[in-house]
């Protein structure tokens, strides 16, 4: 008895076709907006460019001053809200200024060792600040962690050794 082999109808064929087709496409729509929704977004990105330390006096008390220059590489504008030195117990008494561009004054700048939401350390995208951490406690040799903290959560670390 002979067998009859018997393939999908055209009909079917196409329809299968067309669903693949339509399927396919739709991936490559929601792959692409993802893609271009990376490159047209606002990114927030600071880089720690310099952090050097330094042992200053003044008058009859001295100390060590940690000096930092961030610039935001970023395309949107970034809040820093915080500073963090570790080991902490390094950062007692310390303060944070401004030291360029000369015409920003900040009202209330980051605290040391906790978030202050209130500061208003904003740099735009493309723009740098230099600041000075200090008076800071410790040893020469000794090793000190300084992270940025900003308003959108993220952090930047750099790690200063003591001359």
């Amino acid at each position: 008895m002979p067998m009859r082999r018997r393939g999908i109808s055209p009909v079917i064929a196409t329809v299968i076709l067309v669903a693949v087709a339509i399927a396919v496409a739709i991936a490559v729509a929601f792959w692409m907006t993802g893609m271009v929704g990376l490159f047209t977004g606002r990114v927030e990105q600071l880089e720690v460019v310099s952090a050097t330390a330094k042992y200053e006096t003044d008058g009859e008390t001295g100390g060590y001053y940690i000096y930092v220059v961030i610039r935001n590489s970023g395309t949107s504008p970034v809040t820093i809200d915080g500073i963090f030195i570790t080991p902490e117990d390094a950062a007692q008494g310390a303060s944070v200024d401004v030291i360029e561009p000369e015409y920003l004054t900040v009202s209330s700048p980051p605290e040391i060792n906790s978030v202050n939401t209130g500061s208003d350390l904003k740099i735009e995208p493309g723009g740098s600040v230099k600041i000075k951490i200090g008076p800071i406690s410790g040893n020469a040799g000794q090793s000190i962690e300084v992270k940025i903290h900003s308003a959108g959560g993220k952090e930047y670390p750099k790690m200063v050794v003591l001359p």
